[in-house]
């Protein structure tokens, strides 16, 4: 085991040497991310509010996934200075059906000044794997109207194979106050998504594994094999470099969007299973500087069940 962490530390190494000074340059939106190298210079700034957000979620083989609180794993360790915000109590609208849904501004609100953060904050956000749920987190903040929300690219996985500071302790920060300015637009729902259909102007992405995408695979979640009419597939796994855990170089971001057509759209709308993977893809686009990209915040967990919503298979 130790072998082997010291072995995927000795590439990330080689990958971020490679990369360095090129990488987020190169982004056009290259503000909303920040470098781990960043972070640790600025883990004293008093403006600045770090933010753990992971939810540990497993595949179960029987069908649907499980959750374990990610507030365990803040609480054994985690990036010094940082709070931990739960997206499974705090920041889930309750639903009867969906689990995750966007939170009404009020609870938004409530929740965030709680954390000390206001609106005047830079907010780092990380998670861990993927970093799916920090980009989750990030466009919630984004649909509120806070403009100074990062992402920490590698999230806590990057961050801890360079063995930089981590801490069990926690720092007390006092409350703050956050007022949203909601953006429509943002994050959206079924009806939209429906009205979306066929539109030439458009671009439906689907973040989920092709096999999914192309009804060869059936999530039982989903009760019906392939996606939403139209939609196209830029799986979220790809996006992502699967040993730094960063966002790929904008370069091939860009060739896996031009792909599908989806630079040259007026709007942009992604989904997944259930509104988190495909945050990646929606974070993605925004690096690349498309100004008008929505998440369907229900995905093919609401989509899917509902008789009256149309769906198309390639098999």
């Amino acid at each position: 085991m130790a072998a082997r962490k010291a072995k995927t530390k000795r590439k990330i190494a080689k990958r971020v040497k490679t990369a360095r000074g090129s990488r987020r340059a190169t982004y056009p939106n290259a503000r909303i991310l920040v470098s781990t190298a960043w972070l640790d210079k600025h883990l004293d700034d008093p403006n600045l509010r770090i933010v753990d957000c992971n939810v540990a979620m497993t595949i179960n083989p029987q069908g649907g996934y499980e959750i374990r609180k990610g507030r365990d794993d803040w609480a054994a360790a985690h990036i010094p200075g940082a709070t931990f915000i739960d997206l499974v109590e705090e920041l889930a609208a309750p639903h009867p059906k969906l689990r995750f849904m966007m939170t009404p501004p009020k609870q938004f609100e409530r929740v965030v000044s709680a954390h000390g953060i206001g609106n005047d904050h830079t907010v780092i956000l990380y998670s861990r794997g993927a970093n799916y749920w920090a980009t989750r987190l990030f466009l919630m903040f984004r649909a509120m109207g806070h403009r100074k929300v990062r992402v920490l690219n590698g999230g806590w996985d990057k961050w801890v194979a360079e063995n930089r500071p981590v801490t069990d302790k926690v720092k007390r920060i006092a409350k703050a106050k956050f007022t949203a300015k909601p953006r429509k637009g943002q994050i959206i729902g079924k009806g939209d998504v429906f009205a979306a259909l066929g539109r030439s102007d458009t671009c439906i992405i689907n973040a989920l594994h092709p096999d999914v995408h192309s009804g060869r695979k059936l999530s039982p979640a989903y009760r019906r094999p392939g996606h939403i009419p139209g939609s196209v597939n830029v799986y979220s796994l790809e996006l992502i470099d699967p040993v730094t855990k960063e966002f790929l170089p904008a370069a091939a971001l860009r060739k896996k969007f031009n792909a599908v057509g989806a630079l040259k759209k007026k709007r942009v709308i992604t989904y997944c299973g259930g509104g988190i993977s495909a945050t990646t893809d929606s974070f993605a686009l925004l690096l690349l500087g498309h100004k008008n990209v929505a998440l369907y915040d229900g995905s093919m967990t609401e989509w899917g069940p509902d008789p009256a919503m149309p769906i198309e298979a390639d098999t």
